[in-house]
């Protein structure tokens, strides 16, 4: 069979940009190195628990509810998912107390209200400042965007009032929220509330985040709601290859790519570990930059000054996983979602002071044997150091405490109710999912750069996931492999595609 596209891995960014092309007639076909598809939003299963392996939160899953790109995605696959809504969204455990956060902005703000009457006001301003901002770019939906110059007439020409709508809200869209924080919130409290919530979000505090980027979690979050997938992460991963398979496209699972083929300075196809030589025209590689770039090219497949330049974009941390089987009894009143924060002297982006929690079985019981749940816990830990040796085991046992002293804030006799333990460590992360030192994606503080684009110097290779534009997360990496997929057919095919 002769290919029009090649994607390397089936992460959430490849198979968005692969069944997306398949879906527009290209013959694709995804290369995926793991047993397993998904990437960093795999899941996986031991002993009857079924485990999300990273991504637990979610909004915009359902028909018409939001924003989401992956939505957007599946509407045009043909593919839906079963999705329950809840809140609160989850809890916040700070060393002073506990304290429900909710969808619902208004309801929010009343809790904070308990707390510093003076900060809900501030939140609000903070909120009133950063919501235009999200109801402006909801008018220009992101399945229809493309990644090179001719995003310009498709934007000029379909969606006008909606970039007018957007020109007040310019120099929002280049900022970081850390400079919307300073100007309305002046309340330590909930400075610091805005500082977790820009952490969970992109890995960096708001001063290192951008302002579009909490402005879609806040519309999203308040405007479309919270929701979990039935079946979890796997749910969606299972949804985007049936509609890859649907319009013709192809995965093949333990087929780990060793090489890009280059000649002459144009793609001509991969080289699998096993020797197989497959070729393609377009290659879009849904690995890591830094992966992409050291692993899969030659050196002398780059110039020189860009690879260097490349290689150079800080990394987010890794993480300690702590994935839990525990008996249920007892705990009817239990919440999904929890985020302990151990000590306020500390930064929050302190290896194993902010610890995240996930308990997804509360909204779907099939996740675990009956009268059972399942925990997902996760905190930053840094990917130097570590290595397989003799103290191995003991290391991972001694930082995953962080993680067990969290939970006890959640469910106190948790250890005693644990039939499954599984701990992941940075080591883990990179060998499953084949990511440089077990990383999240680039560091890139606000103002200080941009996420790389889907293009590269070589022709016919191109790049999708949390390591280019727009970033972190399932519905950033979700646009990556739309403005992919878009840019590699003209606009006629896409406005054909969209009926606009």
């Amino acid at each position: 069979m002769s290919l029009d596209v090649i994607v390397i891995g089936s992460g959430i960014g490849g198979l968005t940009a692969g069944a997306l092309l398949a879906r527009y007639g290209k013959r694709v076909l995804v290369c995926e190195s793991h047993a397993i598809a998904g990437g960093a939003a795999h899941s996986f299963s031991r002993q009857g628990f079924h485990f999300d392996s990273g991504p637990s939160f979610y909004c915009g899953l359902t028909p018409g509810s939001g924003l989401n790109p992956l939505q957007q995605v599946l509407e045009l696959l043909g593919e839906s998912l079963q999705a329950v809504p809840y809140d609160p969204l989850g809890h916040y455990h700070f060393p002073e107390g506990t304290f429900p956060v909710y969808s619902n902005a208004e309801r929010y703000r009343q809790t904070v209200a308990k707390i510093t009457p003076q900060g809900a006001r501030e939140l609000e301003k903070f909120e009133k400042r950063l919501l235009p901002l999200y109801e402006s770019l909801r008018e220009i939906p992101t399945i229809a965007l493309r990644a090179d110059w001719q995003i310009i007439p498709v934007v000029l020409g379909k969606y006008l009032p909606s970039v007018l709508k957007l020109l007040p809200h310019l120099k929002t869209v280049q900022a970081s929220v850390g400079n919307v924080l300073d100007r309305e919130v002046r309340d330590p409290w909930v400075r610091r509330l805005i500082d977790l919530e820009c952490f969970l979000l992109s890995g960096l505090k708001a001063h290192g985040t951008i302002a579009p980027e909490v402005a879609f979690m806040l519309g999203e979050r308040s405007r479309a709601g919270v929701e979990y997938p039935v079946g979890g992460s796997g749910a969606i991963v299972d949804a985007l290859v049936r509609g890859l398979k649907r319009w013709g496209g192809e995965l093949k699972l333990n087929s780990h790519v060793e090489q890009i083929l280059i000649q002459s300075g144009k793609v001509t196809g991969i080289k699998l570990k096993n020797g197989e030589v497959i070729n393609a025209p377009v290659l879009i590689s849904n690995a890591t930059l830094w992966d992409t770039y050291t692993k899969l090219l030659r050196p002398e497949d780059l110039p020189l000054s860009y690879r260097q330049q490349s290689l150079e974009t800080p990394a987010v941390d890794s993480f300690m996983h702590l994935h839990l089987g525990i008996r249920a009894e007892g705990s009817e009143n239990l919440t999904g979602h929890h985020v302990v924060v151990h000590d306020a002297s500390k930064d929050i982006t302190e290896p194993g002071n902010t610890c995240m929690i996930s308990i997804p079985s509360v909204w779907d019981a099939n996740l675990a044997p009956e009268g059972h749940h399942v925990v997902h816990a996760y905190t930053l830990e840094p990917y130097e150091g570590w290595q397989r040796d003799e103290g191995y085991e003991e290391r991972k046992k001694e930082r995953s405490q962080s993680l067990f002293r969290a939970l006890e804030r959640v469910i106190s006799d948790i250890r005693d109710r644990v039939v499954l333990e599984l701990i992941g460590t940075p080591l883990t992360h990179a060998y499953y999912l084949r990511r440089y030192q077990g990383t999240y994606g680039p560091a890139i503080a606000a103002g200080q750069g941009t996420f790389p684009g889907t293009q590269t110097p070589i022709s016919g290779l191109y790049r999708v996931g949390d390591s280019t534009m727009p970033g972190i997360g399932v519905p950033a990496v979700a646009a990556s492999g739309i403005l992919c997929a878009n840019t590699l057919v003209t606009p006629q095919e896409t406005a054909k595609l969209l009926k606009i």
